[in-house]
């Protein structure tokens, strides 16, 4: 009888977890944590620059229909982009804020292109900067 209450006993401890186990376990996805968070965070950054690159091109396209609409060439030295969503160009003013919740701006006109730009100034909002902190225009 004694045997089988040893039995029992032995039984129901192994089915718990050492404190070693859990502290390799806890390790190693420490490690993989690690290795992997840098990476991820890399193509966040990425994400971001293309969403806004994307947008970029998607607001100077609007600002060509709007002129086209209003028989201009280029918009005038004076254009706000807000004046897509109040003449129903754009659905709501959030398509006029980039990645990092800053607006869009434009430039009229371009620096890079002969009519407008339409530009951010990446992560960092200041203007110039790499990789993620780069200025992003259409």
């Amino acid at each position: 009888m004694i045997a089988r209450h040893r039995q029992a006993r032995t039984r129901i401890a192994r089915r718990a977890f050492t404190l070693l186990e859990i502290i390799v376990v806890v390790t190693i996805i420490a490690m993989l944590a690690a290795l992997v968070g840098p990476r991820v965070l890399k193509y966040l950054g990425t994400s971001k620059i293309n969403i806004a690159k994307a947008e970029c091109a998607e607001i100077e396209k609007t600002v060509q229909l709007w002129c086209a609409d209003q028989g201009m060439t280029r918009p005038p030295d004076d254009f706000d982009l807000v004046a897509l969503v109040e003449g129903a160009y754009l659905k709501k003013r959030e398509d006029l804020v980039d990645p990092w919740n800053r607006d869009y701006m434009i430039v009229i006109p371009g620096e890079r292109n002969p009519d407008f730009d339409v530009l951010t100034y990446g992560a960092d909002g200041e203007q110039g900067g790499e990789g993620e902190n780069a200025d992003i225009s259409n």
